[in-house]
């Protein structure tokens, strides 16, 4: 970008700085952090750094999660003390203690963190008035790139190296603006106008990536967003192949055939890097993973991992193994401290010099009576106990699984308590969904091959390994939709374009970025465009019967209804429904709220947001 840009001007005996937000906050803290009475001579920490700082200070809540929350508050502006103030749960409170401490560390080191490179820039600007003149009018011209992505505090950061003018140039597309999960703010783009006075806008239409075909679906759905500027993107190349829709019974079906149509797309003579599958959730990747191997078809996980290479579900594996030999030691290693036991390494060294000095397995050492009294003495009180209750846990999963296979999978969470673990830690919800989903998956398999035993599928899984490390010469690329943001493929599958998983349905679930993700995921596609459904899918532990996607039926590529399940009925924008109160009604929109649906109703002009259990349909 930079050569391509400086290459369009003549250049001056001041070049214009083209750089990141982060890196523009580097060279700014270098001349004025001695405003804060710091040393221009600070040091900047990566993540891992910053973990490190922190885990000191971590009791209950884990390093990277109060290394996440307290990147989220730092880009909304918020101090230790805000977050006290906001705090409703001992983790906040407890987060907003350890973000007081941690602030505390890096000022008197003089270090600084990647979130403080804009944060204390912007500190700055806003306090010393002097500084933010100056700034403002060093800097008299502004230009932003995907400016859809800004958050709160590079916002305020803008504003304040406006303070000046009013020249500043953004390029962006709120129709792709995907990351609020990281703190990404559509609004920012969508207020441009009013933010920053007598803004022009000029709309960029003309695509030089997607066939029409492709651009006209995406448009058909992204329509529907009412938050959004209003524009149609215009394919400037050749009309190529057409979009496929394939609906399945299973997520079996649908894996098998996307691994078959890639195999043969290979044969004739399509680069597997020229094909991407995209997924909007995570647990949808291990039946497309388990397609692929049964096909022998190598494939390379974009911005994530593969599904058994995964923390949790090799921690969920480890315990299995010990189930079955518990004398693995480096598997009984892996989870002596998860979830956490306070055990620390110190006593992990100590166990390891024992069973050294007395010949023995650490499980022969914690589990016999005999070695009680030297295991005390060398490890103390506290972790001792840990260290049995340890031990109770693996020989429980032993007497389950010599009762029955089943037996030991039906209780393997009760005993275990992983996703209990993940459930308890703030942002780690996906990780306890990822075991479900590998729970789910391993009642699946006893099922269907009822003769395996648990060591056997412990061997599958190894071999399974070893294949995924093959170097096939032909690696397909699978991610996330968020993955695929700035990528681009000659053929791409979406798939699971279900209500639930495309879009996914929560509490928190925001419907116009959903949309985007859509928009985002079909224009991905140059030349051709595969978007597969299953009617059921066995997945977070059951199987699940979905309706299809309402993208599906905005796309124009089904003429289904945009309906939800709830206890055997359905509702569909444009159904006629009735209310004892309000009378009849025709449904607007639908969505889920919990377990129930919610419905925005026109009732004869006036328009209202009911659950679907208060209404019945009057046709």
């Amino acid at each position: 970008m930079r050569s391509r840009a400086l290459s369009m001007i003549e250049i001056a005996s001041y070049p214009p700085l083209l750089c990141t937000f982060h890196k523009f906050g580097l060279i700014f803290l270098r001349f004025h952090i001695h405003k804060l009475g710091r040393e221009n001579s600070f040091s900047v920490i990566d993540t891992d750094d910053k973990k490190r700082v922190l885990k000191p200070f971590c009791k209950e809540v884990p390093a990277s999660s109060a290394s996440h929350l307290i990147s989220s508050y730092k880009n909304e502006l918020l101090t230790p003390e805000d977050v006290r103030k906001i705090a409703k749960t001992e983790t906040e409170n407890e987060v907003a203690t350890v973000y007081a401490k941690y602030e505390e560390y890096i000022a008197a080191n003089n270090l600084v963190d990647f979130d403080d490179l804009l944060l204390l820039p912007h500190l700055i600007l806003s306090r010393f008035e002097s500084v933010a003149k100056e700034t403002s009018e060093k800097y008299q011209y502004i230009m932003v790139d995907e400016y859809q992505d800004t958050n709160s505090l590079q916002f305020e950061l803008l504003k304040r190296l406006c303070h000046t003018h009013n020249n500043i140039c953004v390029v962006g597309d709120d129709d792709q603006s995907i990351y609020s999960f990281r703190g990404a703010k559509v609004e920012n783009i969508l207020s441009f106008e009013s933010s920053f006075g007598e803004a022009k806008v000029v709309k960029l239409e003309e695509n030089y990536r997607s066939s029409s075909k492709i651009l006209n679906i995406a448009n058909l759905v992204i329509s529907n967003n009412k938050k959004r500027y209003e524009k149609k993107l215009k394919a400037t190349r050749e009309e190529m192949e057409d979009v496929e829709h394939k609906g399945f019974n299973d997520e079996k079906d649908e894996a098998t055939w996307i691994a078959k149509t890639i195999k043969e797309l290979i044969k004739k003579g399509e680069k597997p890097s020229n094909i991407a599958v995209l997924f909007r959730v995570n647990a949808v990747s291990r039946a497309i993973e388990e397609g692929f191997r049964a096909q022998n078809l190598g494939y390379v996980f974009i911005g994530g991992m593969k599904f058994y290479e995964r923390v949790e579900i090799r921690d969920a594996i480890a315990y299995l193994r010990l189930a079955v030999n518990p004398n693995d030691d480096f598997s009984l290693k892996r989870v002596i401290n998860k979830p956490k036991r306070s055990i620390g390494k110190t006593s992990i060294e100590k166990l390891e010099a024992l069973c050294d000095k007395l010949n023995i397995k650490t499980y022969e050492l914690l589990s016999n009576d005999f070695y009680n009294e030297t295991l005390l003495q060398s490890v103390g009180k506290k972790t001792f106990g840990e260290l049995k209750n340890f031990i109770q846990i693996i020989d429980e999963l032993r007497a389950k699984k010599e009762a029955s296979t089943f037996e030991l999978l039906v209780e393997f969470e009760n005993i275990v308590g992983l996703k209990k673990f993940f459930l308890s830690i703030p942002n780690e919800e996906e990780r306890a969904a990822n075991l479900d989903e590998f729970y789910g998956s391993l009642k699946e398999y006893f099922k269907t091959n009822p003769q395996q035993d648990i060591e056997e599928y412990l061997n599958d899984i190894s071999i399974q390994s070893d294949v995924d490390t093959a170097d096939f010469g032909r690696e397909v690329p699978i991610m996330t939709v968020h993955a695929s943001k700035g990528l681009e493929y000659k053929i791409v599958f979406v798939v699971a374009m279900e209500e639930g998983f495309f879009p996914v349905s929560n509490e928190r679930t925001d419907m116009e970025e959903e949309r985007r993700l859509c928009y985002v995921a079909f224009t991905r596609a140059k030349d051709k465009l595969y978007i597969t459904s299953s009617k059921s899918r066995f997945v977070y532990g059951k199987r699940d019967y979905s309706p299809p996607s309402r993208f599906l039926k905005e796309a124009g590529l089904t003429d289904a209804p945009i309906a939800i399940g709830n206890e055997g009925a359905a509702y569909a924008k444009n159904d006629l429904v009735k209310h004892k109160i309000f009378g009849f009604g025709r449904v607007l929109e639908v969505s889920k709220s919990g377990k129930d649906l919610k419905l925005k109703i026109n009732f004869g002009g006036s328009q209202r947001d009911i659950l679907a259990s208060f209404v019945e349909k009057a046709i």
